[in-house]
């Protein structure tokens, strides 16, 4: 926005006067432009550095935010992971404890029915021996001759 360098006529008692204050009021409202146009710089130049001071600040807590919640889910993980690990360290101390009640429980029918087969061997010695002393009784046991009972018949022809 330079423009060229005037020339002044010389005149008297020095140079035109009229076209030094022309020239003179013609920088004068170039600098008053220039004031102007460097305020309007400067005021967009301050919103420009408040803007981005309000980013920065909004992007620190972002970033803070974003740091705390990442801290905040490691933390959840890590909690959900040592309970997952308590539950399954449960669960497994419980299945333990279910197999070796179940195992007792299993020797102790195992051993009734041990002894419950002895019983019923012993029964079975025993019933065998008593049936075969009641078959040598039953084979010795003899019944009264039964008498002649045509005789009934005969009685009864005649009755009749």
């Amino acid at each position: 926005m330079s423009s060229p360098r005037p020339t002044f006529r010389v005149m008297k008692n020095g140079y035109d006067r009229f076209a030094v204050d022309d020239a003179i009021e013609r920088y004068a409202a170039q600098v008053d432009d220039l004031q102007n146009k460097l305020a309007l710089y400067e005021q967009q130049m301050q919103k420009a550095n408040e803007q981005l001071n309000r980013l920065q600040t909004e992007y620190y807590q972002l970033e803070n935010s974003i740091t705390a919640e990442k801290r905040a889910a490691e933390n959840i993980a890590r909690l959900s992971l040592r309970e997952a690990n308590e539950i399954i360290e449960t669960a497994q101390n419980n299945a333990d404890l279910i197999v070796r009640q179940a195992l007792i429980t299993a020797r102790e029918i195992l051993t009734e029915l041990s002894r419950l087969y002895n019983d019923a061997n012993t029964v079975k010695t025993s019933t065998r021996v008593k049936l075969e002393d009641l078959m040598r009784e039953l084979d010795s046991f003899r019944l009264p001759k039964m008498p002649d009972l045509s005789w009934l018949q005969e009685a009864e022809k005649k009755l009749r």
